[in-house]
């Protein structure tokens, strides 16, 4: 028994489940560098050096070699410049270069405390030029060209590691030195409080906003990941309720013949002991008050229910033998779907929970390939096998069809959920996931006879869709 519709070929346009192979085929940028990225997008923790979370070692000791470069390079400039332009003698040279460079390689994990020391450095040498140097007229004052160098590079780790109101901080302290120091400024000088100020306090709102950018990123990330689990939470719950729900009406059934039976055994069996009258007479009020139970806990899983998901709830529950009309409405629907049930599938002795998560299983998977695959063929399979005691919903789509606009490019793989719930159920296997050429296949065994407790159902080789 088949149903056919045949759409005109096309170019291969690969579905849901053969993009994401074809994405995992792809050229991809190694994990290093995708890792190093990252940390140069995330700001260091405290006391952490920068780029500590870089993946290569050379990656994490980058921040200390750059300083290194500015150290090298302006130590030797600075005492020669202090000696030669300035006059300044040869030891205070020495050791007013070191006192301004070496600190920047500290501010790589501690640029607070490197700023303090270098900023007490520049200040001291701006005094020492101020009453020991004799050539000071004519050159910059009280910020050499090296101290402006080597702030600016150390603005750069303040403000990559620092919240704003610490780098608020530094920017005022910066420019109230360089104000209370131009009160002394001798005569033909140029003065360099402006442009220290100024430029410091541009690198210091550049490198806070990339900081800032940064956190916003961390939490934004750090948010998606917990809303994804909520997410895929709330979907499992709401499926097991939903599941209940339908459970309901397959449970309900066998405890009212319990109870009818129970309630009849007198009438149907006349001459029957009062021992035993009162046997079935406790069984029938066992059986009610159990009706009642389940009610009232049906009461609360339906709580949220309108009055339309109320009649919809009251409709039969549908099973193997809807399978054929699901699957002549997935054809109306303009999509090729091939359909075969076993011989005889009709009479065969099926549990209800069986019989309803088999067709529970199809519809999903069908739901799936118009929403992923829209034009694509696809393949329904439901046999019986006495032998083996289960009953076996295979369920495969080949890649869509160019000339079909796909319904939804992105999926959340929650169409799974259901699925493994319902063959967790019934004790069955689920193995899912895109084929080699292309398409998804999905393949259930239910056992006819569930074991008692549920296992669980999903092996290696289940893969949610994209």
């Amino acid at each position: 028994m088949s149903l056919r519709v045949r759409k005109p070929a096309g170019r291969r346009k690969p579905d849901a489940a053969e993009a994401t192979a074809g994405a995992a085929r792809e050229p991809r940028p190694p994990v290093g560098f995708a890792q190093f990225a990252m940390a140069l997008r995330t700001p260091a923790r405290a006391g952490e050096p920068l780029l500590a979370r870089a993946p290569r070692a050379w990656q994490r000791m980058l921040p200390f070699a750059v300083m290194g470069v500015f150290v090298v390079s302006l130590l030797p400039v600075t005492i020669a410049v202090l000696t030669n332009d300035y006059g300044m003698g040869g030891g205070w040279a020495g050791a007013l270069g070191v006192a301004q460079t070496v600190p920047l390689l500290l501010a790589v994990s501690r640029p607070v405390a490197a700023w303090g020391l270098v900023l007490s450095a520049d200040v001291l040498g701006a005094v020492l030029l101020l009453v020991g140097a004799d050539r000071v007229p004519g050159h910059s004052w009280p910020w050499t060209p090296m101290v402006v160098v080597g702030y600016l590079a150390l603005m750069v780790c303040v403000g990559l590691r620092e919240p704003v109101r610490t780098l608020v901080q530094v920017g005022l302290a910066t420019g109230a030195a360089g104000v209370v120091l131009g009160f002394f400024a001798p005569d033909g000088v140029t003065n360099t409080v402006a442009l220290l100020f100024v430029l410091s306090g541009c690198v210091l709102a550049v490198t806070g906003a990339l900081r800032g950018l940064g956190d916003a990123r961390q939490r934004v990330a750090e948010q998606e990941s917990i809303s994804e689990a909520e997410r895929a939470r709330r979907t499992l719950l709401e499926e097991r309720a939903r599941i209940a729900r339908e459970l309901h009406d397959v449970v309900a059934h066998h405890m009212s013949v319990i109870t009818v039976q129970a309630d009849s055994a007198p009438y149907r069996l006349p001459g029957m002991e009062e021992p035993v009258r009162e046997e079935f007479a406790a069984i029938a009020a066992s059986a009610r008050e159990s009706l009642g139970e389940m009610r009232r806990l049906l009461t609360v899983l339906r709580g949220d229910s309108g009055s339309s998901g109320a009649d919809g709830n009251r409709a039969p529950q549908p099973g193997i033998a809807r399978i054929q009309q699901l699957v002549e409405a997935t054809v109306r629907a303009g999509q090729p779907v091939e359909c075969s049930l076993a011989a005889g599938l009709a009479d065969a002795p099926v549990p209800p929970a069986v019989d309803l998560s088999a067709y529970r299983i199809v519809q999903e998977a069908l739901a799936n390939v118009v929403r992923h695959a829209p034009g694509a063929p696809a393949r329904v399979s439901v046999t019986y096998s006495a032998e083996d005691g289960e009953v076996l919903v295979l369920v495969v789509n080949g890649p869509a069809r160019e000339a079909v606009v796909e319904l939804e490019r992105s999926g959340t793989g929650h169409g799974l959920v259901g699925m493994r719930e319902r063959v967790r159920l019934t004790g069955g296997t689920l193995d899912a996931g895109p084929l080699p050429e292309g398409g998804f296949r999905v393949a259930a065994r239910l056992p006819l006879d569930p074991p008692a407790e549920p296992v669980d159902p999903v092996d290696s080789r289940t893969e949610e869709p994209s």
